[in-house]
């Protein structure tokens, strides 16, 4: 009987831990594919048809310097994400009433006291919420141009992986940079990316003691306070 009772304890936990990693912030929905942040390689150069020019048909100006330009070229990105964002609402309501009627004094409705046909009712409400968050990201990381598009602008991607002493970290960014935003020294602002994908994420003993355990995440799950 005791074995019974042991291997139903045992199930029931077993069943419990099934449901807590099924339903914890699936790593699914984190998960990108493994090359969304690859670098890229210029592609193999072509031989050029001669056309008896001194001038190839593909070269950069003097007057880019040393910017990225082609694909396959290294851009340095300075982060400097700095987002606030407040909220506050309230609200509050009163309402009251009240009605008394004066019977006769004689008649046939002269039995009625005047406490028998008087009521009032109120009602009040009050409700308020707050909300802030803030977020600091600042930091350099080195990309690659990853595509030249005929507008001129050019897709961006590269990650930098930091493996520290409790832990690893990575930071992954892409989007789309206009040549002329890139600076002479060939940097650019995480400010001027449009379509900005930024990542910042870790493993290792401090990512783990910044969650709440297995059992923790099911109980606050399908908990209804």
């Amino acid at each position: 009987m005791r074995h019974r009772r042991s291997d139903a304890a045992g199930g029931a936990i077993a069943a419990l831990a099934a449901v807590a990693l099924s339903a914890a912030p699936a790593a699914a929905k984190d998960k990108v594919a493994p090359d969304a942040f690859a670098p890229s390689v210029p592609p193999p150069p072509t031989a050029a048809p001669a056309s008896g020019s001194i001038f190839s048909g593909s070269y950069t100006p003097l007057t880019s310097g040393g910017r990225a330009s082609q694909v396959g070229d290294i851009l340095t990105i300075q982060l400097v994400e700095r987002t606030a964002a407040s909220k506050s609402s309230g609200s509050a309501t009163q309402r009251e009433g009240d009605i008394s009627l004066t019977p006769p004094a004689t008649g046939p409705l002269s039995f009625f006291n005047p406490s028998d046909i008087g009521m009032g009712g109120g009602q009040q409400f009050n409700g308020q919420g707050n909300a802030a968050q803030a977020n600091s990201l600042s930091g350099e990381i080195t990309v690659t141009v990853a595509a030249v598009y005929p507008n001129g602008t050019m897709l961006v991607r590269g990650e930098k992986q930091l493996t520290l002493n409790r832990g690893d970290e990575w930071v992954q960014i892409s989007g789309l940079v206009r040549a002329i935003d890139i600076g002479p020294d060939n940097r650019i602002a995480s400010t001027r990316i449009a379509d900005a994908t930024i990542r910042f994420t870790g493993k290792g003993d401090v990512a783990r003691a910044s969650r709440p355990g297995w059992l923790q995440r099911f109980f606050s799950m399908i908990s209804p306070f």
